[in-house]
């Protein structure tokens, strides 16, 4: 094996980091070992999915990777930007400590960082598929669309690109991986737009936006979550979150809106801190009270 070892910029809040990958794993493609600090999944490389093996400290990442694929050190700015290696989290926790509102929480966890997506389209479908339902749900479904339609690779599966899955039938998806018709659409046509060539590439936080909301059945909560999550903007607050909401003492969501506008220009981490205590909280642990 070629071992790649990354630094991140400042601490890293590893078992939120894990559990954070661990809640959204998809079935067979990812597989997360919490106490051991170890996520593996496929990273299309060189035209070819790898599999990598990430194990987590406080102070470095070290990858694991077949010694035989080309240009490992190739796939140490992917791995970087996917879990925000390149943000200084002690700078942003400084910034939001500032707000005696969530001090707790970043005191709590310092080195939260904005874990994003290896791939904008796998963002966007997983996004879809866990619309209105919970983590565990997303997670299921997932798993049976990657089963069903994914392709073996290294001992995991990839998922289906986008022109192989726009080219399923709305019934047979609907019927394989269980999800509703309206859903089971919304879910093709991204395929759909991604396989005709639509990309996040080059377009501003804005116009990714504005894109994603033209799409039928997408939402403002989903373009805010796309633009945190798959865009990794720093500074975005999803007011329509009910997790965030409640964690803000069941606030409207312009009472939330109005409260994050002072976590700027880092309301993604204020985001994360907030989902954070509310559900990557160790069994058994309580959270901190934002």
């Amino acid at each position: 094996m070629t071992l790649l070892r990354l630094f991140p910029q400042g601490p890293t809040d590893c078992e939120t980091v894990l559990r954070t990958l661990a809640a959204h794993a998809i079935p067979g493609a990812e597989e997360t070992d919490v106490p051991g600090r170890v996520h593996t999944r496929l990273l299309h490389h060189a035209g070819a999915p790898v599999r990598v093996t990430v194990t987590f400290a406080e102070d470095q990442i070290t990858v694991d990777l077949p010694d035989e694929i080309p240009d490992p050190a190739g796939l140490a700015a992917p791995i970087r930007r996917w879990l925000d290696l390149d943000s200084d989290t002690a700078r942003i926790a400084d910034a939001l400590a500032t707000d005696p509102l969530i001090r707790p929480l970043v005191e709590h966890r310092p080195g939260i960082r904005l874990i994003g997506y290896p791939d904008e389209f796998e963002a966007v479908i997983a996004t879809v598929v866990g619309q209105q339902v919970s983590l565990a749900a997303a997670r299921t479904f997932m798993g049976r669309l990657v089963t069903a339609y994914g392709t073996p690779a290294a001992g995991l599966r990839t998922l289906p690109a986008p022109r192989e899955l726009a080219a399923i039938p709305d019934t047979e998806l609907h019927t394989v991986v269980g999800l509703t018709r309206t859903r089971t659409r919304t879910l093709r046509t991204v395929a759909q737009r991604w396989a005709d060539g639509f990309t996040f590439a080059h377009l501003t936080t804005d116009e990714a936006r504005r894109a994603l909301l033209e799409l039928p059945g997408i939402g403002p909560w989903t373009a805010d979550y796309l633009t945190m999550r798959a865009l990794q903007h720093p500074d975005t607050f999803a007011p329509g979150d009910l997790v965030a909401r409640r964690a803000l003492g069941s606030a409207t969501e312009d009472q939330a809106r109005s409260i994050a506008e002072q976590w700027a220009p880092w309301r993604s981490y204020a985001l994360m801190h907030l989902w954070a205590d509310a559900a990557y909280t160790p069994p058994g642990r309580g959270g901190t009270r934002a």
